[in-house]
């Protein structure tokens, strides 16, 4: 072997070392990124009847979105009922079977590892109001919500939330918010979810 060949081979070896470095040095910018997650969210009905009464529930949240500048994402979430949420004063249980939110926000980071978002949009619910005892007077101030459940399915939806970045690209998500309002029955529904989201 002549003495050119080592070289040329050390000097690649080198150059090669160096873009690998570089390569794997670049991050993708977080406007270029997506995301999913997987959320557990409890889910508050209040202001039911004419006591005001309260009651919770629980759901799964599927969410996938994207940034779409260092600040500014949108994202689809579909969640799914787990457990209907029962009344303590009656024999009323409310049962979110589905739901589909669509969500624009924006998001701000105080620290390496944590931000700061909240997001404004719309919401489509399905589910269905049950009355095990309608003939009992202590029923007589839910009866208007039995059956389905909302009477206005589409409403106005807000979440603000904190993440922490715990690996790469992988965020511990805390968030709050108002789910929807029924314009017929004047019930105020909030969730409150956490979980894990994974950006790509």
């Amino acid at each position: 072997m002549n003495k050119v060949t080592p070289r040329f081979l050390t000097s690649s070896l080198i150059a090669l070392g160096l873009f690998s470095c570089a390569a794997f040095g670049q991050e993708t910018p977080r406007s270029d990124k997506h995301y999913v997650g997987l959320l557990a969210t409890a889910i508050e009905h209040r202001s039911i009847g004419q006591s005001d009464e309260d009651c919770w529930g629980q759901a799964a949240t599927l969410v996938i979105g994207g940034h779409l500048s260092d600040l500014i994402h949108a994202e689809v979430r579909l969640g799914g009922g787990l457990a209907d949420a029962e009344i303590s004063r009656g024999d009323l249980s409310l049962a979110v079977d589905y739901f589909g939110s669509w969500y624009m926000g924006l998001h701000y980071p105080i620290t390496d590892y944590a931000n700061l978002y909240g997001q404004f949009g719309f919401s489509y619910i399905h589910g269905e109001g049950e009355i095990s005892d309608p003939a009992n007077d202590r029923n007589n101030p839910y009866l208007d919500l039995e059956g389905e459940f909302p009477d206005s399915g589409f409403s106005i939806s807000w979440i603000a939330g904190l993440d922490f970045e715990v690996m790469d690209d992988t965020f511990l998500v805390f968030e709050g918010g108002k789910l929807f309002e029924d314009t017929g029955t004047d019930v105020n529904t909030f969730q409150f979810s956490g979980g894990l989201r994974y950006e790509f």
